[in-house]
């Protein structure tokens, strides 16, 4: 890896998961459960070309890269700030070989990348836009709600990037699970593989992931749920069960 280049008053170095160091935005989203677990979701594919929606610090791009899923990842960012942090971090792990940084909106990636694309993924905003407490800083506030293309933007553009029998997949919120679904469907996207994940079994679900295939017949495989913590939140410290431990120490979900 490289050196630890120079932090701006607003970052900070961590090291996560697959010993990856990424630079994080002290006032931006920070490295997070729905992250991880759509990396863990995904199957490799080892000879794939990939692209991620919405790529942010980079973490899910980072993580695929560091476990080998895919042969080469093109991560796609709207924001200025955090498409440059992406290349960043790219190269502080050495990765510029296995990922290619990309600052552009999602709805205008060029004609020429349509139908490229082995496999899709995204963290989208989960957000509607004018909806819910907006963030203090605009680049949360992008990254939360859905001024920059919603659910159905994402869709359609995972859509026309997918070969034929592609798979896109996307961590989202379950309250919004029926958007992301008929969104889906409208695109020729068929949803094939659900997960939810939740804290523990005294807690309704806070993320849903779902892995769709272009142009596929509707067949929909629900797993059983990941359940994180044995013991409901009144109790600590806070014990993981042994899936959600094997999940975390694996990087793997399928």
């Amino acid at each position: 890896m490289t050196n630890l280049p120079s932090l701006a008053a607003d970052e900070r170095l961590d090291e996560v998961n697959e010993k990856i160091r990424i630079i994080q935005k002290k006032d931006g989203l920070t490295f997070g459960t729905d992250a991880y677990m759509l990396a863990a979701f995904m199957r490799p594919e080892k000879k794939a070309r990939a692209a991620e929606l919405g790529s942010g610090t980079g973490i899910i791009s980072l993580l695929c890269a560091a476990r080998a899923r895919f042969a080469h990842i093109d991560a796609y960012e709207i924001q200025a700030e955090f498409s440059e942090l992406g290349g960043r971090n790219i190269a502080l792990n050495g990765m510029d070989q296995l990922i290619t940084q990309y600052g552009t909106d999602i709805r205008t990636i060029p004609a020429d990348k349509n139908g490229t694309y082995d496999v899709v993924f995204s963290n989208p905003p989960y957000m509607k836009s004018g909806h819910g407490e907006r963030c203090a800083h605009d680049i949360k506030t992008i990254a939360r709600h859905e001024e920059s293309g919603g659910i159905d933007d994402f869709c359609a553009t995972a859509a026309r990037l997918l070969k034929y029998g592609g798979k896109f997949y996307c961590v989202f919120r379950p309250d919004r699970l029926v958007d992301l679904l008929a969104a889906m469907r409208a695109h020729k996207l068929e949803p094939k593989r659900m997960t939810f994940i939740q804290s523990d079994a005294y807690t309704a679900p806070s993320i849903v992931l779902v892995e769709a295939k272009l142009g596929a017949s509707p067949s929909l495989k629900l797993t059983p749920p990941l359940i994180i913590y044995r013991d409901p939140p009144s109790v600590t410290p806070r014990i993981m069960t042994e899936q959600a431990e094997a999940v975390y120490a694996n990087c793997k979900l399928y």
